[in-house]
């Protein structure tokens, strides 16, 4: 099984690198015919849209903290937008290295190489949106990384963001934008080799497609291979295969329809990194490996959206969205679970997971655009229906103990036995309103409110025999108030109160239907545009407090138990745009204070886990725009990420560390050649603190050579 696999891979890399070529060639062959479509549809000089491409660094417009196209500047939460261009600059694999260039946002872990986490404000979340549209309510976390081929734009909305999506954390959602059809040709091809075997081909293709007036295609893809500098042995590997497929179809000027699918498919090492002792992690060797090279994890995950717009007149548009997603993914695993008392030997278990998942999500939604007594009013009504579902099964067995400073990747099995059993079905509908007013005199006011009900049933269930506990009805009720203030066109001064609401979704052992947890911040804030449209600096303070929190249990590994209360506060600082021509900049500058506030389980005034007090990026640019060496640029970049402690106990911490990144590439034509180099010291720190036994370094001195070639 395991050489159909690998024989697997090859073909399909093999298919998609013969694809490529052939699909760039078919979207430059457009005939005539697509041209004088696209003179008659397209529109000019209507600048940037919510949903489009970004020019440069600096974005003006954003759908996600409102559902409707609104500049940044009218929106009172703090947004900060990462387009594809600083992507493509920094050359970009994993979904954490692009959200760091965000304040007071963090990498949370890959829980142990599976997917993606970040940290928003000092609080961990596990999921995101696409298009607007959250991952399943019933997944703890998505099953597959998230890979940027199709990325036009990820957004990181700051705060909660109830009251537009429902469930969700109260630090903040990642919504990622993706690259839209265009009706001319166009296309890119990349081919990126790297240190420690890394190899990556991805690419995207866009035409109309000539048999229909109006219809337009893309399609995005990447395969990757990635040894990684862990040492897994036997020549273990990382891979991973996308693929998707976008239209868009304008039938009539007044009716819009979008079709996105995603399909993602990852055989990954499963790898918890490095183990505490002593108060600290140990970081000198980053190759470090306590599992088994038979120690993997393979996911897939299927995402697929159909969204139409209709305009009933010049004020009111009609919306309806479908998503539907399904996946799962099945693990093996040898797990560190202790330390002897000297320190010295680490104990082992191995488990075996089988987890699968499928969701629907349906959002119905009215935007009316009116006056009422002279004032401007944008009015956004919707109703979602979301309906998932998760099933997992775990057993377990002994495993012999390994050495902390020499672990040896081998040993003898027990008998498996059951573990636990997870059983979730969560029904929810959502009905939601908001209103953005015009005040005049500089000042627009933001009204929203929404109320979820539905029910839920869950149970972790510790052993076969356990009763069944009785569907837990559910409902939140998540107000949000905002008020914006320009005093003068470059500043805008904005106060805000936003709350969350979150069924419980993680695994606590024995329980069934724990409350959900719920959120609520207070924010104000400011934004400045140093440069008219061009470099925009913002800034805010704010707080927020959670109830009914989930965290990692103490006693029982892998599992959560639902504590008290925790609160966050800080202030950030944020710079997106040009500085002169072609020297561009974008970076933040974080503080941080995140406490335990109420709790029987873990000591009150304790800090959270991964949350630095102090963290900063920037990352510039500089390409020279004239003369003989027109095209050549380079970048540089510095991230900066204070001490951390790793779990609720603050029993050991991880280092604070500072990352220096460069790039060279060039511009000549049609292609673009590229070289990136991060961490120029071969600094070694600890990324991704987790818990105890899991503690993810960082890549040392690490060099990517990229060639892309465009229509």
């Amino acid at each position: 099984m395991a050489a159909a696999g690998r024989g697997g891979r090859v073909r399909a890399a093999a298919l998609l690198g013969g694809l490529a070529p052939l699909c760039l060639a078919a979207a430059r062959a457009q005939p005539a015919q697509g041209e004088v479509v696209l003179s008659e549809l397209s529109v000019t000089g209507v600048g940037e849209v919510a949903t489009g491409p970004v020019t440069g660094y600096r974005a003006s417009r954003s759908g996600t903290a409102t559902r409707t196209d609104t500049a940044l500047r009218d929106v009172p939460q703090s947004i900060q937008v990462v387009p594809r261009e600083v992507l493509v600059d920094q050359q970009d694999i994993r979904l954490a290295d692009a959200i760091q260039n965000v304040s007071n946002v963090q990498s949370g872990g890959t829980i142990q190489g599976r997917s993606d986490t970040f940290l928003i404000r000092g609080f961990r979340t596990q999921t995101y949106a696409i298009d607007g549209v959250l991952l399943s309510q019933a997944n703890t976390f998505s099953t597959t990384q998230r890979d940027l081929a199709d990325v036009e734009r990820i957004e990181v909305l700051k705060g909660p963001a109830s009251v537009l999506y429902g469930r969700g954390d109260p630090g903040g959602l990642v919504n990622i934008v993706t690259r839209r059809p265009t009706l001319e040709p166009s296309g890119d091809m990349t081919l990126q080799g790297g240190s420690f075997g890394f190899a990556r081909l991805q690419g995207s293709v866009s035409s109309a497609l000539p048999a229909t007036e109006g219809l337009a295609a893309r399609v995005s893809f990447a395969a990757q291979d990635d040894p990684t500098f862990r040492n897994f042995g036997d020549g273990r590997t990382n891979t991973r295969y996308f693929v998707a497929p976008a239209f868009t179809w304008t039938p009539a000027p007044d009716t819009r329809v979008e079709f996105l699918a995603e399909v993602t498919r990852q055989d990954s090492q499963y790898d918890e990194g490095l183990i505490a002792r002593n108060g600290r992690v140990p970081r000198e060797d980053v190759a470090r490996y306590y599992g088994t090279p038979n120690s993997r994890f393979n996911g897939e995950s299927n995402f697929v959206t159909l969204r139409a717009e209709h305009d009933l007149n010049a004020a009111v548009t009609l919306r309806q969205v479908v998503n539907v997603q399904s996946g799962g993914f099945d693990a093996f695993a040898v797990r560190s679970i202790g330390l002897t008392a000297a320190g010295t030997q680490v104990t082992r278990r191995s488990t075996a997971t089988d987890t699968t998942f499928a969701a629907i999500d349906t959002q119905s939604e009215m935007v009316a655009k009116f006056d009422v007594l002279g004032l401007r009013n944008t009015l956004l009504a919707g109703f979602e229906y979301t309906n998932g579902f998760r099933k997992a099964y775990a057993v377990q067995s002994t495993f012999s103990s390994t050495s902390f400073l020499n672990p040896v990747p081998r040993g003898t099995y027990g008998p498996f036995t059951f573990q636990n059993a997870i059983q979730q079905r969560t029904a929810l509908y959502g009905l939601y309103l908001q209103d953005q007013i015009d005040l005049g005199a500089g000042l627009q006011l933001l009204l929203g409110a929404r109320a979820d009900f539905g029910s839920q049933f869950y149970i972790s269930r510790a052993s076969a025999t356990q009763a069944t506990p009785p569907d837990q009805e559910l409902f939140g009720l998540s107000p949000r108030v905002g008020l914006v203030y320009r005093p003068v066109e470059p500043l805008t001064l904005y106060a805000s109160y936003t709350t969350s609401f979150k069924p419980q979704t993680d695994n606590v052992l024995g329980a069934a239907n724990p409350l959900p947890e719920t959120g609520v911040q207070y924010e104000v804030g400011a934004r400045y545009d140093l440069i008219p449209s061009t470099l925009t600096l913002s800034a805010a303070a704010f707080r927020i407090d959670r109830q009914n929190v989930s965290a990692a249990d103490p006693v029982n590994t892998g599992f959560s138990v639902i504590t008290g209360a925790q609160r966050a506060e800080g202030v950030e600082f944020d710079i997106a745009g040009e500085i002169l021509p072609g020297w561009k900049i974008i970076g933040g500058l974080g503080y941080l204070d995140t406490r335990i506030t109420r709790d029987t389980t873990f000591a009150i005034g304790n800090r959270l886990i991964g949350a630095p007090e102090f963290s900063a990026s920037v990352w510039s640019t500089y390409q020279i725009q004239d003369g003989p060496w027109r095209g050549l640029g380079f970048g540089a970049g510095v991230t900066h990420v204070g001490n951390r402690f790793g779990d609720l106990n603050n029993s050991f911490t991880v280092g604070a560390y500072t990352r220096l990144d460069a790039a060279l590439f060039y511009d000549f034509e049609r292609y673009r050649f590229a070289i990136n180099a991060r961490n120029l010291t071969d600094a070694r720190y600890i990324e991704q603190p987790f818990n105890q036994f899991n503690n993810l370094p960082g890549a040392p001195l690490t060099v990517l050579a990229t060639i892309t070639a465009r229509l």
